[in-house]
């Protein structure tokens, strides 16, 4: 069964516009493995005419004789499907040659698996566009997963695409608004799952065939026939060939190396290797680099932004060998620390900005003091210092925490913020909400989440 499509509104709407506006449209799509790219697609083109090709990885003759079935059948033409085509320059001019009276669709699916065994197809595609498609009611849909390829490939400045293309989408993952509709867990456990896999919808649909998170945790990611067991070692193999370095670096900051000489220390590299590989999974999203705001930017650090790669580096890389034996029992690791530190990247990323609307979101550090979220709105000159709580808080420690949140504030270099304000968010419950927001705190637990 087909599940309900959820969200995707703003990037339906985009496809929509390009299909309605006129001349030929080039428009590339690109996301990590399993984001929902291909049911983005299907959802795009029903009911419009064209022609769909999900390539495989394999050799060139092969791919372009699969290409070459599919215009055949589209365009209802038995000696196309018997010539032999050699080249994609001959399948594409076929194409270019075709006379259309209204906007017809040509989508390539996993586009990347083309142009990694035949790059020169990006020249052909340059050549034929320029001088047949660009004026046509052709609307080409070029979609890939392998990021890199996508991006040094199709999307940089030496490609021969670039300045062609008339739309080009990163495809995100869910939000949790969205993502949590796939689950009928409790809060509790809708939040955990939600913050150990994203909101990558395949992800989602796995999980939402069990009951609760600890039972989805078992089978799917400490078990090694489990659907998440090799699945961050198969995303690397098809981006990186020094895996064992990617490995080591994942492994090492989630488990709380942060800065490049430990991170580097902990993987058997010099510090000044260590960019490169850095750098290289900022650009996939596995990695992002934060400074503090109102800080010195000089302080900047690295956390996993993928929450799977999060997990999987934190608890079942480190595990493996009683994984394979089935000796590994989920009650021997403390999971609460890693959901309190994803609950506070979740309240940064994305709840804040729900509450706080046109504030700047980030976190202060300086030395041993740390503060969750600083949110900073420049038109108002107004300041939220707030504190991020994954269990229950009681009412005597809401004031503790308030207490210790304002004595922190002080360090930060804030003058120029004249409206200071202070919050608490709590993946639980808040005892005394009403009374704190009535003394004029922010109060946000899973009511409001």
């Amino acid at each position: 069964m087909i599940r309900e499509f959820i969200d995707r509104i703003e990037e339906r709407s985009l496809l929509e516009r390009e299909w309605q506006n006129p001349g030929g449209r080039l428009i590339i799509l690109y996301g990590r493995r399993r984001v929902g790219k291909t049911r983005l697609i299907s959802e795009f083109i029903r009911d419009k005419p064209g022609i769909l090709y999900i390539a495989e990885d394999t050799s060139p003759h092969i791919q372009i004789a699969q290409f070459k079935a599919r215009c055949a059948e589209y365009f209802s033409d038995p000696l196309l499907a018997t010539l032999e085509i050699k080249t994609w320059e001959q399948i594409f001019l076929y194409i270019a040659q075709k006379p259309l009276n209204k906007r017809t669709y040509l989508v390539i699916d996993e586009f990347t698996y083309l142009i990694k065994n035949d790059p020169s197809l990006l020249s052909t595609l340059q050549k034929v566009w320029d001088h047949s498609l660009a004026g046509s009611e052709w609307c080409l849909l070029l979609s890939g997963s392998i990021l890199s390829l996508m991006s040094d490939l199709a999307l940089s400045s030496t490609s021969p695409l670039y300045g062609r293309r008339t739309r080009d989408m990163l495809l995100s993952p869910l939000t949790f608004s969205y993502a949590h509709q796939f689950f009928h867990f409790s809060f509790s456990d809708s939040l955990k799952v939600y913050l150990s896999i994203g909101g990558i919808p395949e992800y989602l649909l796995k999980a939402s065939t069990y009951d609760s998170a600890d039972s989805f945790y078992r089978e799917e990611f400490f078990n090694r026939y489990g659907y998440f067991y090799h699945e961050p070692y198969f995303i690397l193999s098809q981006e990186f060939r020094e895996l064992k370095i990617y490995q080591s670096v994942l492994h090492a900051v989630a488990l709380g190396n942060t800065a490049p000489t430990t991170i580097a220390r902990f993987s058997g590299l010099d510090t000044r290797h260590i960019y490169p590989y850095l750098e290289s999974m900022i650009r996939l999203g596995l990695i992002v680099k934060e400074v503090p705001i109102l800080g010195n930017a000089r302080q900047g650090i690295y956390r996993i932004k993928d929450r799977v790669f999060d997990f999987w580096y934190r608890f079942v890389f480190s595990h493996r060998q009683e994984i394979e034996t089935g000796r590994f029992d989920l009650s021997s690791i403390d999971l609460n620390t890693y959901f309190g530190k994803q609950f506070e990247a979740f309240v940064r990323d994305e709840f804040a900005g729900t509450v706080l609307s046109g504030y700047r979101t980030g976190h202060w550090w300086y030395k041993e003091d740390e503060i969750d979220l600083v949110a900073i709105n420049d038109e108002s000159l107004s300041v939220v210092f707030g504190e991020c709580k994954w269990g229950n808080i009681s009412q005597s420690e809401a004031g503790k925490l308030l207490a210790q949140l304002k004595e922190k504030a002080k360090c930060v270099h804030a003058d120029r913020y004249t409206q200071r304000n202070y919050a608490l968010f709590c993946a639980g419950k808040i005892e005394g909400k009403t009374r704190l927001r009535k003394e004029g705190y922010l109060i946000y637990d899973s009511v409001d989440i």
